[in-house]
């Protein structure tokens, strides 16, 4: 098959699990057409589903990955020692390891075609990813708390290694507890970093989204942090600021100087 075929495959696939689904017109434009494959992957429930499925998703997501400009960490320039400032789409980030922005379930953004970082990295991941976070949080049995993190592997992306961590939500004030949370958030992912052997580690911007820590005082928390631990630990893991805005790379070029 070619990847459009496999592109319309899996689109029906998915349409035939439900019978809701059943009266659902494929669009003809290749993009409005993984536009539903992205949705119907969104709001999909981590059950059960065919290997077939499965490898035939891998061959597409793997021929999509090939088409996008991939960055390699060893491409960047660091801004200082091991530390590195990078602007783009962390989703075609090739490090070792990328941060996600997850929420206390883990599963996943079910909001389809959401913008968030959580339902970027599932959609290009492929639906394994939903499925392994389930085996994880089945078998803790309870939501995952803030400022703590889980691995799982990548799968499709060009990354090896997502590391899943829940940042606290600001609803009106600041207070200290987001803060303390929020560094937890760091520490958490570098420690089970470097326990499963990575090398180099790319963070979003926890919380700053509709969590709502504020943008300057998250990026202060977050250089910080990073430097303590490096200082402390005397590892050399390399560390990947990574932002999307204009705004979030100017708030973290002042701070790292």
């Amino acid at each position: 098959m070619t990847n459009s075929e496999k592109r319309l495959w899996l689109i029906r696939y998915l349409l035939n699990e439900k019978e809701e689904y059943k009266n659902i017109e494929i669009p003809e434009d290749e993009k409005e057409q993984f536009n539903l494959y992205r949705g119907l992957v969104n709001v999909r429930l981590p059950e059960p589903i065919s290997e077939e499925f499965l490898k035939t998703e891998d061959e597409f997501l793997t021929e999509e990955k090939l088409k996008k400009n991939i960055t390699k960490i060893d491409d960047l320039t660091p801004v200082c020692g091991d530390i590195y400032l990078w602007q783009g789409d962390i989703t075609t980030l090739e490090s070792d390891a990328i941060v996600n922005a997850a929420n206390s379930g883990m599963l996943g953004c079910f909001h389809p075609l959401h913008s968030c970082i959580d339902n970027c990295i599932h959609t290009f991941s492929g639906v394994r990813q939903r499925l392994e976070c389930n085996k994880l949080m089945q078998k803790q049995g309870y939501e995952e708390p803030t400022g703590q993190a889980k691995i799982t592997p990548a799968f499709n992306l060009p990354c090896k290694w997502v590391i899943h961590t829940v940042g606290p939500i600001v609803n009106v004030k600041l207070e200290q507890r987001h803060c303390e949370l929020l560094k937890s958030c760091y520490n958490s992912c570098l420690k089970i970093a470097e326990e499963n052997g990575v090398k180099s580690i790319a963070f979003c911007c926890i919380s700053t989204g509709v969590f709502g820590f504020p943008k300057r005082e998250a990026a202060k928390i977050a250089v910080k942090t990073v430097k303590e631990y490096k200082e402390k630990t005397k590892s050399d893991i390399k560390v990947i600021f990574n932002v999307f805005k204009d705004e979030d790379r100017e708030i973290y070029e002042n701070i790292l100087g």
